[in-house]
C-alpha cells in the first residue's frame, strides 16, 4: 500500500476513535507543545545574546519571528511532502531537522547564523512535524475528535509553562550554547512522535484495476479544490483576520503591566495565570463540543469563541492596575484556549478527511502572512500613542470581525442540507419512513449529508454546499 494512498484516506476505512489512537494522541500532544511554545520560549536567551553579538533586542526578536514564519508560510510545502511522502517519513525528517538547528546554533559566531540555523533549519523542522501530526490526529479520530483536538491543542500551554523555566535553568547553568546544544537533543522526541504515527491500513480490492483511477487522482501534491468550497473560503478569510489580533495581548500584556509600575516578576506571573487557565480551557472545549447537540454547529461555537476572545481583549483595554489585569488573563486565557480547541476542529469539520492535508497547508500560509503583520503593526500603534489601550482595542476589533464574517458568512452563504434534496432523494425517505425501516436514520446521513467532492459524511451540516 503506497504511502500516498494511506494519507489521502482511503475509502472505507473507519477512523478506530481510540486503540492506537490514543499514541498518536499523544505525539499530537507533544508535537503541538513543542510548535506553538518553542518560538516563545526561545525569548529567555535573548539577553545573553545581545551580550554575546553586541546587537538590540528588535534583532534577537526575529529568531521568535522567523520560527512562526516558517511554522505557518511552510504549509503548503508540508502539505505537498505528506501528500507525496506520508506522515510519518515527514515527521522523522522534520524532527532531525528541528534537533540539527538548534544544534549548530550553538555554534554560531553572529545573529545571522542564529537566524538560519535556530530560525530557518528548527522552525521547518517542527512545521514538518506540526501539519503531518494534525492530519494523522485527523485520520484516527472521528467520534471523538472534538476532545482529541482539545487535548492535543493543551499541548501549547503545558509545554509553554515547562520550556520557559527549563531555558532558563539551562542557560543559568551551561549558557546559551549548553541551553541550545541541549534543547536540540530534546527535540529528537518529534522523531519519537514521529514513528508513533502509524498508517491506517485500507482494505484491500477485490479487482486491481479498480484501484489505478484512484491513485491517479491522490497523486495531486497540493489540492487547490477546496477553494471552490464555500466553507473554506469563509473559514480562511475570517481566520487570518483573527490571527492579526489573537496573540498580540500576550505578547504586550507584561510590558502593560510593567508600564503600571509592577515589579518585573509580578508582570511575568500574568503569562503563568493565562497559561494555567489555557491548559484547562482546551480539553474542556473539546468536551463541550463533541457533545451531540452542539458538534453540528461547531462552527457557531468557534465564531462565539472568537468573539468572547475579541470582546476580553476590549474590556482589557479598560484595566488600569494589576488586578484588572489578572481578571482579563483569567478570561483571556478561558477565550484563548477555546479558539486553540476548535481551530482545527472545524476545518476538519469544513473539508472532510482527504482533503484536510491540503487545506491546512493553505489555511497556515494564509495565516502566515496575519502572523507577520499583526504584533509589528500593533507596535507601531504603541510607538504611535504611547497607550497600551489603543493596541487591545485594536486586537480586539479584529478579533471581533473575524469573528462576525465567520458566523454570518456560514449563517448566509451556506445552504443548509435540506436545500440540496431532490424529489427522488424525499420520495425515498417517504417510502423509507412507511416501511418502518429501521435504519432509516443512518441511511438518511450518510445520503443527505455525504460531501459530493470527497465522498465523505460531513460532520457539520451547517458547512454543507
Amino acid at each position: 500500500m503506497g504511502a500516498v494512498v494511506v494519507d489521502d484516506g482511503p475509502s472505507g476505512v473507519k477512523a478506530p476513535d481510540g486503540g492506537w489512537g490514543w499514541a498518536v494522541l499523544f505525539g499530537c500532544f507533544v508535537i503541538t507543545g513543542f510548535s506553538y511554545a518553542f518560538p516563545k520560549a526561545m525569548s529567555v536567551f535573548f539577553k545573553e545574546l545581545i551580550r554575546e553579538f553586541g546587537v538590540g533586542y528588535s534583532d534577537t526578536a526575529w529568531i521568535s519571528s522567523i520560527l512562526l514564519a516558517m511554522l505557518y508560510g511552510t504549509g503548503p510545502l508540508c502539505s505537498m511532502c505528506v501528500n507525496r511522502f506520508g506522515c510519518r517519513p515527514v515527521m522523522l525528517v522534520g524532527g532531525l531537522f528541528a534537533s540539527l538547528g538548534m544544534i549548530a546554533a550553538s555554534y554560531s559566531t553572529n545573529i545571522i547564523q542564529v537566524y538560519l540555523t535556530a530560525g530557518v533549519i528548527t522552525g521547518l523542522g517542527l512545521a514538518l512535524n506540526f501539519q503531518p501530526s494534525l492530519i494523522m490526529l485527523n485520520r484516527y479520530f472521528s467520534k471523538k475528535r472534538p476532545l482529541a483536538n482539545g487535548l492535543a491543542a493543551a499541548g501549547s500551554p503545558v509545554f509553554l509553562c515547562a520550556l520557559s523555566p527549563l531555558g532558563q535553568q539551562l542557560q543559568h547553568v551551561y549558557g546559551w550554547r549548553g541551553g541550545f546544544l541541549i534543547l536540540g537533543g530534546l527535540l529528537l522526541n518529534c522523531c519519537v512522535c514521529g514513528a508513533l504515527m502509524r498508517p491506517l491500513e485500507a482494505p484491500k480490492k477485490p479487482d486491481a484495476s479498480q484501484a489505478a483511477p484512484e491513485k491517479q487522482i491522490k497523486k495531486k501534491l497540493l489540492d487547490f479544490s477546496v477553494f471552490r468550497d464555500r466553507g473554506f473560503v469563509i473559514y480562511t478569510v475570517a481566520a487570518s483576520i483573527m490571527v492579526l489580533g489573537l496573540f498580540v495581548p500576550p505578547v504586550f500584556v507584561v510590558s502593560y503591566a510593567k508600564d503600571m509600575k509592577n515589579p518585573d516578576g509580578k508582570s511575568a506571573l500574568l503569562l503563568t495565570i493565562l497559561g494555567m487557565v489555557d491548559i484547562f480551557a482546551r480539553p474542556i472545549c473539546g468536551i463541550v463540543a463533541g457533545l451531540k447537540w452542539v458538534r453540528p454547529r461547531c462552527v457557531y461555537l468557534f465564531s462565539f469563541s472568537m468573539l468572547f476572545n475579541g470582546f476580553t481583549d476590549l474590556m482589557g483595554s479598560m484595566a488600569y492596575n494589576y488586578d484588572g489585569l489578572v481578571v482579563f488573563c483569567i478570561f483571556f486565557g478561558i477565550s484563548y484556549g477555546m479558539v486553540g480547541a476548535l481551530q482545527f476542529e472545524v476545518l476538519m469539520a469544513i473539508v472532510g478527511t482527504q482533503k484536510f492535508s491540503s487545506a491546512i497547508g493553505l489555511v497556515l500560509l494564509m495565516e502566515a502572512m496575519a502572523v507577520l503583520i499583526g504584533p509589528p503593526s500593533a507596535g507601531k500603534v504603541l510607538d504611535a500613542t504611547h497607550k497600551y489601550m489603543y493596541v487591545f482595542i485594536m486586537a480586539g476589533v479584529e478579533v471581533v470581525t473575524s469573528a462576525l464574517v465567520l458566523a454570518i458568512g456560514n449563517a448566509f452563504c451556506i445552504k443548509k442540507p435540506a436545500e440540496t434534496h431532490t424529489q427522488e432523494d424525499v420520495a425515498e425517505r417517504e417510502e423509507l419512513n412507511k416501511s418502518g425501516n429501521a435504519k432509516v436514520d443512518s441511511i438518511e446521513v450518510e445520503h443527505f449529508l455525504k460531501d459530493e467532492k470527497n465522498g465523505e459524511v460531513v460532520t457539520n451540516p451547517e458547512t454543507c454546499v
